[in-house]
């Protein structure tokens, strides 16, 4: 028996032949166009110059403050993450006793009024507004002094528990870089005498590729333990990274180092990636700001960028969602 054979009219041929024409005219443009989407969404510079990113969740709008101008601390906001406004400096020189080495700034929202804790000539300090963008005005002097006297120390960080009592998480340099803790009084700003702690110093080797270095402090809540997310090596380093130790009481000061540390070193095409924080976004999302350098062959300026944590069996992971670029609301092209 002969198979049927089915074949094309001379019609269906040209039409075959005419479809196989357009698609070796049209298709490699599309797919040079489907290229450069994926290098926008994935290999593209932030376009925020923030070093030691933080950002506030307030009302329906986010606040980003960091590192980056010699005088002040600038602020930028945006309502999605991705495209951000400059505000101009929420706090100037003019309105502190210091005038550089304006670092690693955080801001919270606290009985009515905007709270930023800044360090500014390795010491720390923080300074009030009714607005979020400023401008700051520094409130009294050093705010360890009165535990620490004049030395110097950097990079704070505040924790608020669930029962109001405030922490305060800074770094020293009497161990390398080493972190400590105190508790605040209530006027969140003042710290208690008798509380200040040693939180841990370096202890693994992802820590000292360069220096002597656990900086930048973090702490988050869940399932009743606390979670202290930090920074290990130099900044300058290409493998600065970040990790997290944990434990069940602040007061016990047993901080366990995760054994699987860092949790963030060189993403995707990204170095230097470090001195982060941790937030809530609108959706409930826990996320990560955190700066990278400029590129593979330059530190400065630092860059910000944002990606999203998650709990899982009680360990702190970073997904492998793409990070966050953000771009300016005046700058070309927009974030995807």
């Amino acid at each position: 028996m002969i198979p049927l054979q089915i074949l094309p009219s001379p019609r269906r041929g040209i039409g075959v032949r005419l479809f196989l024409l357009l698609l070796l005219i049209f298709l490699p443009p599309l797919l040079g166009e489907l290229s450069g989407v994926r290098l926008l969404a994935e290999d593209s510079k932030s376009q925020v110059p923030l070093a030691d990113p933080y950002i506030l969740l307030d009302g329906d709008t986010y606040y980003a403050y960091g590192t980056h101008d010699g005088d002040g601390i600038r602020c930028y906001t945006s309502t999605d993450l991705r495209t951000w406004k400059d505000e101009g400096q929420a706090l100037n020189k003019a309105n502190t006793t210091e005038d550089k080495w304006f670092w690693a700034p955080e801001v919270y929202h606290i009985k009515g009024k905007y709270i930023m804790y800044f360090s500014a000539n390795e010491h720390l300090f923080a300074a009030t507004s009714d607005s979020p963008k400023g401008p700051f005005k520094q409130v009294g002097s050093y705010q360890m002094e009165s535990l620490i006297n004049d030395e110097k120390c950097i990079d704070s960080h505040i924790f608020i528990d669930e029962d109001s009592t405030a922490y305060i998480f800074f770094v020293r340099f009497n161990d390398g870089n080493c972190i400590w803790q105190a508790r605040l009084s209530d006027d969140f700003i003042t710290p208690v005498a008798g509380t200040l702690r040693k939180c841990f110093a370096v202890s693994q080797d992802w820590e000292n590729k360069m220096g002597r270095v656990c900086e930048g402090p973090n702490v988050v809540k869940h399932n009743h333990r606390y979670y202290l997310t930090y920074s290990g090596n130099d900044y300058q380093s290409q493998d600065y990274a970040v990790g997290y130790a944990t434990t069940v009481s602040l007061e016990s000061n047993a901080w366990a180092k995760y054994t699987a540390n860092p949790i963030l070193r060189r993403r995707d095409d990204l170095v230097g990636t470090g001195h982060h924080s941790l937030f809530y976004d609108k959706d409930g999302l826990l996320r990560i700001v955190f700066h990278a350098h400029n590129s593979t062959a330059k530190v400065h300026p630092r860059l910000m960028y944002i990606g999203t944590m998650s709990f899982q069996d009680n360990n702190l992971v970073m997904l492998k969602d793409p990070i966050i670029r953000p771009t300016l609301s005046d700058a070309a092209p927009s974030n995807p």
